[in-house]
């Protein structure tokens, strides 16, 4: 019987950053070494952004690539409740969500 693969997150191989400007959350995925640069091209898409952070990122979700920095840049529109004058969530700002982000089981 083969040995199974634990799974791997997202963490093992980027760095995640986080902003927020009014209702929209700015959410940074950079790859720790440039070899992963292909991993999050191919499994860190916009539908699995925002199948794994569900009814916290409600609304559209646009993925930006920046290939220099091995990086990618998604915007997320009505994610923070109103923002951070408006919002009775517990994390208003949306710091948060890259450290959800960076739980997204990923193969490698």
């Amino acid at each position: 019987m083969a040995a199974e693969i634990p799974p791997r997150r997202l963490a093992d191989i980027a760095f995640g950053r986080a902003g927020d400007k009014g209702n929209i959350a700015n959410l940074s995925v950079i790859a720790r070494a440039p070899e992963h640069w292909p991993i999050l091209l191919e499994q860190v898409t916009v539908e699995r952004v925002q199948d794994w952070l569900g009814p916290l990122a409600p609304g559209r979700v646009e993925r930006f690539e920046l290939p220099t920095l091995h990086a990618l840049n998604f915007v997320l529109h009505d994610a923070l409740d109103g923002g951070a004058t408006l919002s009775l969530r517990l994390d208003p700002l949306g710091k948060s969500l890259a450290g959800a982000l960076l739980m997204l089981p990923i193969a490698i």
